[in-house]
C-alpha cells in the first residue's frame, strides 16, 4: 500500500475524530457544526464505498442507445458513488440513532463517536474482491443435448 492510499483510505475516520474533537469548540460555532455536519454526510459511506469500489466497479455503466456523452460511463459512475456515499451515510446516521434511542441512550455525542469507531474499522477492512464478469454463452441443463 503506497502513502497516498493510506491517507486516502483514512480520511473518512479522520473526519470523525475531526468532527469529535470540534464538539469542544463553543456550542453555535460554524466550524464545529460544518465539522459534524460533513463526517455525518459523507464518512461513514465513504468508508464503506472504498470497501466496496472493486466490487462496484466490476461492471461499467450501460448507456443509451444512441451516445452522446463518450464519457457517459465515467460521470455515471461517479454520480453513482456520490449518491451511494450520501444515502449510506444518512442510512448508518439513522440506523446508529435509532439504536441508541431504543436503548435510552441517544446522545449527539455517542451518535458521532458510534458512526467515527464504525468508520475507522471500516477503514481498516481490506477491499472486496470484484465478481467475475456473467457467462456470454447461455447454460444448457445436465443431460441436455447443447
Amino acid at each position: 500500500m503506497t502513502p497516498q492510499e493510506l491517507v486516502v483510505r483514512m480520511l473518512p475516520p479522520f473526519g470523525g475524530w475531526l468532527a469529535l474533537a470540534a464538539l469542544a469548540l463553543p456550542g453555535g460555532s460554524p466550524l464545529r457544526g460544518a465539522a459534524v455536519v460533513l463526517f455525518l454526510a459523507a464518512g461513514p459511506g465513504a468508508a464503506v464505498i472504498r470497501v466496496c469500489a472493486p466490487a462496484l466497479g466490476a461492471r461499467p455503466a450501460e448507456g443509451p442507445v444512441e451516445r452522446r456523452d463518450p464519457d457517459f460511463a465515467r460521470h455515471s459512475d461517479l454520480l453513482e458513488r456520490l449518491m451511494l456515499v450520501l444515502f449510506l451515510s444518512i442510512g448508518a446516521v439513522m440506523l446508529v440513532a435509532t439504536v441508541l434511542i431504543a436503548t435510552h441512550t441517544f446522545s449527539a455525542q455517542r451518535v458521532l463517536l458510534t458512526l467515527t469507531l464504525l468508520t475507522t474499522l471500516a477503514a481498516f477492512c481490506p477491499p472486496l474482491r470484484a465478481s467475475p464478469p456473467p457467462r456470454t454463452t447461455p447454460r444448457t441443463p445436465k443431460g441436455s443435448a447443447p
